[in-house]
């Protein structure tokens, strides 16, 4: 309260002293130095000339040019500082001012609708110097009184009040209630008011192609006593020129539906409006959330082309759109490959609400695209050469090594594997649809063992050898236990691997499904085998597969090799101590199943989608 006191002693003594020293300058000076004031605002605002220029970006700007859309920021600006110049003019405007300065265009409009006998509303958004409007109807005889809400500083309202009253025009304050607006239209007069900034109690209607919300007083008014609206639109054209459109008279369509009435009238005059800001985008005041209050998100998925990646991002997607979904808010989910230096710059164009990557190599442009579209970033894994302070949240997993305690930022969670969309509905619908894939052959056992075998990464391999020493002690433990074999390679499996795999289980009784993800795959193997398997198998390197075999509430055992990176043996050793996982030498395997499911010890699960979720929250 004393801040914004301060502020309003300030403002107050800012626009005396400019009234003062501009009255004795020329208004062409004035508004010289008005563009001035506006560029020094630009530079120092560093948030609002963010919103806007990311507004600008998403409304009126072809292929979402950042650099055209900078420039129209700059001169939107630039406008701006002028209009504040000109409310000092305010106490010396008169007729001989309005009729050099100030061209009314389709000014026969206004007797069309007077003539209707039911009042004129003249309808505004929040562009141009809309504070001459009232001076302009008050000097050219046109009844009209200005509809006005407080903006907080008391003071300033008082003073700003005072120039609109000496120069003859009449107020009507939002707290007096629709009481004195419905007598105004009554006696057949004019009120001023404006249609944009709806806030939440607006209405939502379509903006530049978005939800946007928009105040329904004007809508409402012209519903009820049939008032004849005026659409009005102001712009500069140099100097203390100005040019005031009137577009034609506009009535407010009816269908007996009032919702649907109000709804489709702001369309239609909010359609009225993009028209006159594409072709004066400058004029518009850009630096508030437009679409704050729509119910559609654009959430962009970049991707690295790993598969692992991408499940991550899709999986904290899924979160999202949860959470949304929750508060009413539709999303449209888009993901991209990011592929080449080109198709890294075909993606600047794209707009959108939230982004999500996952992997060191795209986090640098979620940055710069978020900048650019003032979009939530979410990055998952620790960012290369970027500060974590720069996005809006980081999923870092333990073994990325986040900051020690005390210093992890608050938009950092730290989670214990990757995130994965495993959940016990998925795990439901795949196995149902693995069942009748006609993939697996027979009816299956009590017991299952699923078995997901990864394949060659960087200092890694998968060799024959290994891989039929662990084929072999899994056979061993479905025979003693009298258990099934389902089996799934991927893609990076080396073809050495994949024909011992073949030799070992092609003709094997107790392998009910067997998949070489290279010759022959289905969407639904892996989530059908974690959902259908009571133990799970998994080789080491791949640390998505196994935070997805570890979230699908099952036992779970990764048999260690070599060549794994220490990022990887620390990911193992955190899961493994902490009781998600049973990570046993590949020679013990047999031996590690049968003692698992001998004494069926509690399943311990990861809880990473609770606390990614808790984090969301706090930023969409």
């Amino acid at each position: 309260m004393k801040q914004n006191s301060t502020a309003d002693y300030l403002a107050c003594i800012l626009f005396r002293a400019a009234g003062l020293f501009t009255s004795f300058l020329p208004f062409n000076v004035s508004l010289f130095m008005g563009r001035r004031l506006g560029e020094l605002i630009y530079l120092f605002d560093r948030k609002h000339r963010a919103i806007a220029c990311a507004n600008i970006r998403k409304a009126v700007v072809e292929d979402g040019d950042y650099k055209a859309a900078r420039r129209i920021t700059r001169r939107a600006y630039q406008a701006f500082g002028q209009n504040l110049i000109e409310i000092s003019f305010i106490p010396r405007i008169n007729k001989e001012y309005l009729e050099k300065y100030i061209n009314i265009e389709n000014l026969d409009y206004v007797d069309a609708a007077f003539k209707r006998g039911k009042g004129v509303i003249f309808l505004a958004v929040h562009e141009g110097d809309w504070e001459l409007s009232n001076i302009i109807c008050a000097n050219v005889g046109v009844p009209f009184v200005l509809f006005v809400r407080d903006q907080g500083f008391p003071r300033l309202n008082a003073l700003l009040n005072s120039y609109r009253l000496k120069q003859g025009a009449k107020i009507i304050y939002k707290q007096a209630g629709p009481r004195q607006l419905v007598e105004t239209v009554n006696k057949n007069q004019a009120i001023g008011m404006t249609m944009d900034q709806g806030g939440k109690t607006g209405e939502l209607v379509k903006f530049f192609g978005k939800e946007a919300s928009m105040s329904t007083g004007a809508v409402k008014l012209a519903l009820k006593y049939d008032c004849s609206i005026i659409p009005t639109f102001y712009t500069r054209v140099k100097g203390p020129y100005i040019k005031v459109i009137l577009d034609q008279v506009y009535t407010v369509s009816r269908s007996g539906e009032d919702q649907k009435d109000l709804r489709e009238n702001l369309q239609r005059l909010a359609g009225i409006y993009e028209k006159y800001i594409r072709l004066y985008p400058h004029e518009y005041l850009w630096t508030y959330k437009i679409w704050k209050y729509g119910r559609e998100r654009e959430l962009l998925i970049l991707s690295d082309g790993k598969t692992g990646h991408l499940r991550q991002s899709e999986s904290a997607a899924k979160l999202i759109i949860q959470q949304l979904s929750g508060r009413g808010i539709r999303t449209n989910l888009s993901i991209q490959e990011v592929k080449s230096r080109e198709s890294r710059q075909s993606l600047m164009k794209l707009k959108p609400d939230i982004i999500i990557s996952a992997g060191s190599s795209v986090s640098g442009l979620n940055y710069r695209l978020a900048r650019q579209n003032l979009a939530k970033s979410i990055v998952l894994m620790r960012p290369a050469n970027i500060s974590l302070k720069k996005f809006d949240l980081v999923i870092m997993p333990e073994h990325d090594w986040p900051p020690g305690r005390g210093l992890v930022p608050r938009n950092v969670v730290v989670t214990s594997g990757a995130l994965n969309l495993i959940d016990a509905d998925l795990l439901k619908e795949k196995s149902g649809r693995l069942k009748q894939s006609g993939f697996i052959k027979g009816d299956l056992s009590s017991l299952c063992i699923g078995v997901l075998v990864g394949g060659d990464s960087k200092g890694f391999s998968i060799s024959g050898a290994l891989i039929s020493g662990v084929i072999s002690r899994i056979k061993k433990a479905a025979e003693e236990l009298n258990a099934d074999i389902l089996l799934t390679t991927s893609r990076r499996t080396s073809a050495e691997a994949e024909q011992v795999i073949k030799n070992e289980l092609g003709g094997y009784s107790r392998c009910k499904l067997l998949v070489i993800a290279n010759e022959n795959n289905h969407p639904d193997v892996v989530g059908g085998i974690l959902g259908l398997s009571s133990i799970i198998i998994t080789s080491p390197e791949s640390i998505s597969m196994v935070s997805e075999a570890a979230s699908a509430g099952k036992y779970v055992a990764v048999f260690k090799a070599p060549g794994l990176s220490r990022r990887h043996r620390r990911f193992l050793s955190n899961y493994h101590d902490k009781g998600y996982i049973y990570l046993t030498e590949a020679g013990s395997l047999a031996d590690s199943i049968k003692e698992i499911w001998k004494n069926r010890p509690q399943v311990c699960l990861p809880q990473n989608n609770l606390k990614v979720a808790e984090a969301l929250s706090k930023i969409l």
